[in-house]
């Protein structure tokens, strides 16, 4: 997805605090972490991040409540995603219990800049191998550098909440299948070609790439169809991310009483489902929470999504997560940490 940020705003992600805290491995144990400015990165150029993507990232979002209090949203899940990500790179472990120290330390010393509803504060936590060995193509780096970066956003769809366009691609996939659940800068990388191929041929917002006719997801965020009580995504395996906002909102929608289909899903049966009036589709991520679609492009055709217009349950089920996020309603599943 993207999107810049309204009247006033620099686009998301743009803008960073001045300090980060950072701790490095150095092949036996981590260092103590500490404050460091965030614009005073030095690594040599053979590091092994830089020849063989031995890198990691996280996404996650403070929020300021009207107490005062700073709160973390789903800091257990993206730690344990950052650490599942970090294993399948054969990156050194992370330990859970500093990162988890790391991002509450850097976000309390940046509590007062967390900005005001419907703004946050983005925290991404970073780990990438620094070896200096351009000879081990075949080997994982026995250093690494740790860190976590903040920047305040403010609201995503201060411009106005238009739909998307999702071209469906049924030829090649986002990144490699054994790679798709794994946070990592590549695979971002490996499917900027096809989306900006799209942008330019058929104005598409994004690539929904569904390989051999099955449904999967865009370059940068999950799909998920919404059909009278019915939600339906594709089940978790290697060749997606595990999406904690995918994973937050199937929740909410459990919550309503709807039928969650965690399950293959192939192109046919999405334009079949998405030609009734009342049928919705969204992207799910952090930025957004859920960005609604509006049209899919199949073999040069424009499909509506229903009316094509922002549907209710995908406005509602956004509302319900900002409100949890914002303090505004209960958090019953505990979702929320406390910083300060």
């Amino acid at each position: 997805m993207k999107k810049t940020e309204g009247s006033g705003m620099t686009a998301f992600g743009t803008v960073f605090m001045p300090e980060m805290i950072a701790s490095e491995y150095n092949g036996t144990q981590w260092s103590q972490p500490a404050v460091v400015p965030s614009d005073s990165l030095t690594l040599h150029p053979g590091a092994h991040v830089f020849h063989y993507a031995s890198t990691c990232f996280e996404g996650l979002k403070a929020f300021r409540h009207e107490d005062g209090s700073i709160n973390i949203f789903r800091l257990d899940q993206n730690i344990r995603r950052m650490a599942q990500s970090t294993r399948l790179l054969a990156l050194p472990e992370v330990d859970q219990a500093l990162l988890e120290q790391m991002i509450l330390e850097i976000t309390e010393r940046f509590a007062g800049d967390v900005p005001e509803p419907p703004g946050s504060m983005y925290i991404r936590p970073t780990h990438i191998g620094t070896e200096a060995a351009i000879g081990k193509a075949a080997a994982p780096s026995t250093t690494s550098l740790l860190y976590v970066l903040l920047s305040p956003v403010g609201d995503y769809f201060s411009g106005g909440s238009g739909t998307l366009r999702l071209l469906l691609q049924e030829e090649g996939m986002r990144c490699a299948p054994h790679m798709g659940e794994v946070k990592s800068g590549g695979n971002y990388a490996s499917a900027l070609p096809s989306i900006l191929q799209a942008r330019a041929e058929v104005k598409a917002d994004q690539v929904l790439f569904c390989p051999h006719g099955e449904v999967q997801e865009t370059g940068a965020a999950n799909f998920l169809l919404f059909d009278g009580d019915e939600v339906i995504t594709k089940s978790l395996d290697s060749t997606l991310l595990h999406g904690v906002t995918r994973n937050s909102v199937l929740q909410l929608a459990r919550d309503m009483g709807m039928s969650v289909q965690e399950r293959d899903l192939t192109v046919a049966e999405l334009l079949e489902r998405a030609a009734k009036p009342g049928c919705e589709a969204a992207l799910s991520g952090t930025a957004a929470v859920l960005a609604p679609v509006g049209t899919l492009i199949h073999q040069g055709r424009d499909y509506k999504v229903g009316t094509g217009a922002a549907g209710e349950l995908t406005q509602k089920l956004r509302r319900m997560m900002n409100d949890i996020q914002w303090g505004k309603a209960e958090d019953p599943h505990g979702w929320l940490t406390r910083v300060s």
